[in-house]
């Protein structure tokens, strides 16, 4: 079979150690997945069923503290925030799993930042409107190299935390989070079939805000490589 064109390869992401990269097959997110942050956004804390959006993975953008990516101040938006989050790589295959069957479909875990073109967001909201554009965009996933989960071990009260330009401003611990990791993986499932090169960024607590060109943001997961990005200057 002939194609047209060729398309751009599958995005893939490092992997800690290993020679060989993780491809990305598809990008879930959850949001409001931490009450504190739910509430500074002033939006009720929903303990019914996660909130679930896409981001498509040419949205994806690697980094390191190595490596440091510079990117563009986002187009199309003069409020776009960072939300830093645990990003869970998965290496098994599950569709409608319970909640004790759900770890064992975890490959891996990176720092993740979940760019939001926020007044976008927010305009869609007012309108009843899916969050696409506020949340799916060049370079709108932010991710760090993965660390096998063998090597982290369970999340549990690591802290999640995020700095910019020198200054904290996200900082709490992950069990914070209103569903769990097992959860969250057994919700989705319910949905689609899970499958190897599925990441899941899994919600920022509170302490979200704008970025600006010039801008050095610096996040970390306790036990994993943390990540850094430099917004461009204009």
């Amino acid at each position: 079979m002939s194609l047209l064109f060729e398309l751009p390869a599958t995005p893939s992401v490092p992997v800690v150690g290993e020679a060989a990269r993780y491809p990305v097959r598809r990008i879930f997110c959850v949001g409001r997945n931490y009450a504190a942050h739910a509430r500074e956004l002033g939006n009720a804390v929903d303990r019914e069923a996660p909130i679930w959006f896409n981001k498509a993975p040419a949205a994806l953008c690697n980094t390191s503290a190595e490596a440091p990516a510079t990117i563009p101040y986002p187009p199309g938006t003069k409020d776009c925030h960072y939300e830093m989050e645990l990003v869970v790589a998965l290496g098994g295959e599950g569709f409608e799993i319970s909640t004790d069957a759900a770890m064992g479909l975890v490959y891996g875990y990176a720092c993740g930042i979940d760019l939001t073109r926020r007044d976008l967001q927010n305009a869609s909201k007012a309108k009843g409107y899916p969050w696409d554009t506020g949340k799916d965009f060049e370079n709108g996933a932010i991710i760090a190299p993965i660390t096998r989960a063998g090597d982290f071990g369970v999340p549990a009260a690591q802290r999640i935390a995020l700095s910019q330009n020198g200054t904290v401003k996200q900082d709490a611990p992950l069990d914070e989070m209103i569903w769990s990791i097992p959860e969250l993986i057994a919700d989705l499932s319910r949905m689609y079939h899970l499958a190897p090169g599925d990441l899941i960024y899994t919600g920022t607590p509170a302490g979200v805000g704008p970025i600006a060109p010039g801008d050095r943001l610096e996040g970390r997961v306790e036990g994993l490589e943390p990540l850094v990005l430099t917004i461009a200057a204009a």
